[in-house]
């Protein structure tokens, strides 16, 4: 039996900050600590794992393999797909669980899990209500974010995708150090950009003074924090995500053990799971969990050998880009494997597919842009090295890349692609990292991020695209975008197409022409938002045997459970979604709660 030590005595400090005595018989350096619910990761689902059991009165404590707590989740949009949701409801969203699970159906097709479907729908709006009445977390509707596939059975033109409210950095008080920044590549010198209104501020800032006013204050602010702070405080999307839920576990007194990677799982001789060993600075430390361990660290964006296994176009492991943390390595699949759990390989895609370019920093390494917006900007389409168009470039980005690869399956060539634009559109909406006027652009063109050409002709040899298609393809497709027509793939032509582009640019939001010299372009090659193949998991996010029975003692959350959209992306925060759905059903489950 594990003796019991006392819990970490303040809100949430780092292992090294921890006084462990010493455990006789044990080993000259392991120590031994004892908590009810052992959540190992500290993105959105272990963190709405450990504050939900913590509100049971649960003794929770937070493990993370990092120096910085937040994992994926503080790198990202921070948008929760949650059917029904009390936002919704609010504001007279007409959705209904029927309607949410035909759409689901639809979208999974084969892969269609009932029971974890219905367990998410039903469990998704009480968990949202319980996040707003308990805790920090609080959250604004995304009335404008369409289901990606709206025009399908069941889907909606908005309503079912939520995020964060922006939180006040100054209420983590130090712990504010220890939250893991945002994807830079995807801020504005370092400032955080909301989605929606205010990104439409920032792109109108030369054009609107109430937008160069809103920007500039906001600057100001950031700017301010800077000074004062070295860092933003006015913490946006995944940021604010992960700050509310990280307030709300101090709050509760959990601590979050940064620079504490798990060695093994433990087990007891009945085959439950009891706790693990951590490897942390002041040496292995044995835990003990009393009622259950919850495994949320990410999936396996960054492992190379699972990688080369279950992605297609990355033959090697390494024709991939992920905005993900380096740490986010598969080791929740690897230690659930070490205990009997399976990995389902069966969906028709690993992960969530997003294009990604390659912007070059100051000392040479290579960043990681996803193209969420710009897909869907009037003027701007994508063609592989063949100088042809090959989809809708405003549909998803998981549809975009799967496109691409097979285009370029087809084709033999690389699996990559090129946005192009002309001057007026570069310069009114960017391209890619690349910012609209007036912020400058000749550092992208030295450094080989972005292509400049005079002529079509002329930046198709730059980028290796035969040049008479792709100036066959731009004359073709002039021809109806003048007119804001895309008979060829129909761009603009459904809700979310036209969420994301230009409401100024008549009569399509998505379509212009590309005919004002000179011509630009970028590199996209196929990245990822997170993994979608994982453990196998029933509807209580209990983690299953190769026999489909549940492992005593041993849950996942996040994206080291197999994602239930079965290979498909139905909608804006599928994967944070079912997070924090699923958090909050397995720490409901180990409390023994029924609401």
């Amino acid at each position: 039996m594990m003796n019991q030590i006392d819990k970490v005595p303040s809100q949430g400090h780092e292992a090294s900050n921890v006084s462990l005595p010493r455990v006789e018989g044990v080993g000259p350096s392991v120590t031994e600590h004892a908590c009810d619910v052992l959540v190992i990761g500290s993105g959105a689902g272990g963190l709405s794992t450990a504050v939900a059991a913590a509100h049971r009165g649960l003794d929770v404590l937070v493990v993370e393999k990092e120096p910085v707590f937040g994992g994926t989740t503080a790198r990202s949009g921070g948008w929760m797909w949650i059917p029904n949701n009390a936002p919704a409801k609010r504001a007279g969203v007409d959705d209904s669980v029927e309607k949410a699970r035909t759409y689901l159906i639809h979208e999974t097709g084969d892969h269609f899990d009932a029971a974890r479907i219905d367990a998410f729908l039903e469990a998704g709006p009480r968990a949202v209500e319980f996040f707003e009445q308990n805790t920090a977390l609080k959250f604004d509707l995304g009335p404008f974010f369409a289901d990606y596939h709206p025009d399908a059975p069941g889907g909606m033109p908005g309503g079912r995708s939520i995020i964060a409210q922006p939180f006040d950095g100054r209420e983590l008080g130090d712990e504010i150090k220890r939250l893991r920044p945002p994807l830079k590549e995807i801020t504005f010198l370092g400032m955080m950009i909301g989605s929606g209104k205010e990104l439409l501020h920032f792109f109108n800032v030369t054009r609107s003074p109430v937008s160069a006013f809103y920007v500039g204050k906001l600057f100001t602010k950031f700017l301010r924090d800077m000074t004062f702070h070295g860092r933003p405080m006015r913490l946006m999307n995944g940021n604010a995500l992960v700050g509310r839920l990280a307030k709300s576990c101090f709050d509760r007194n959990v601590p979050i053990w940064t620079r504490s990677p798990v060695l093994s799982l433990v087990k007891d001789d009945a085959g439950r799971v009891t706790g693990a060993v951590l490897d942390t600075v002041k040496g292995r430390v044995r835990v003990t969990a009393r009622k259950g361990v919850v495994l949320a660290a990410g999936g396996f964006p960054q492992d190379i050998v699972r990688r080369r296994k279950l992605f297609p176009h990355a033959p090697s492991g390494n024709e991939h880009a992920s905005p993900a943390p380096l740490g986010n390595t598969g080791d929740g699949l690897r230690l659930a494997e070490a205990v009997g759990a399976t990995v389902d390989e069966t969906l028709p895609h690993a992960a969530a597919w997003v294009p990604i370019s390659r912007p070059v920093w100051p000392d040479g390494t290579l960043g990681t842009f996803p193209h969420f917006v710009d897909r869907s900007k009037p003027g701007i389409i994508g063609v592989t090295r063949s100088g042809r168009r090959f989809v809708n470039e405003a549909n998803s980005y998981h549809d975009f890349c799967q496109a691409m690869y097979r285009r370029c399956t087809d084709e033999g060539t690389e699996v990559c692609a090129f946005f192009i634009a002309d001057h007026r559109t570069f310069r009114k909406y960017g391209l890619g990292f690349a910012k609209p006027a007036p912020v400058p652009f000749g550092q992208h063109l030295k450094s080989g991020y972005l292509f400049r050409g005079t002529t079509l002709a002329d930046l198709a040899q730059q980028i290796g695209v035969d040049p008479a298609q792709l100036e066959r393809t731009v004359e073709e497709y002039n021809i109806h975008a003048r007119k804001g027509e895309d008979p060829e793939f129909h761009k603009g032509s459904t809700a979310y197409n036209r969420s994301l582009g230009d409401p100024e640019n008549k009569p399509n939001p998505c379509v212009a022409p590309v005919e004002q010299g000179p011509y630009y372009a970028i590199k996209l090659v196929i990245g990822d938002l997170g993994t979608f193949a994982g453990l196998r998991c029933d509807e209580y996010a209990r983690v299953l045997d190769e026999n489909g029975s549940p492992i005593p003692g041993l849950y996942a959350a996040g994206n080291d459970a197999a994602s239930i959209m079965g290979g498909n992306y139905p909608g804006g925060g599928i994967t944070l979604g079912p997070a924090i759905t699923f958090g909050y059903i397995a720490a409901r489950h180990i409390a023994g709660a029924n609401a």
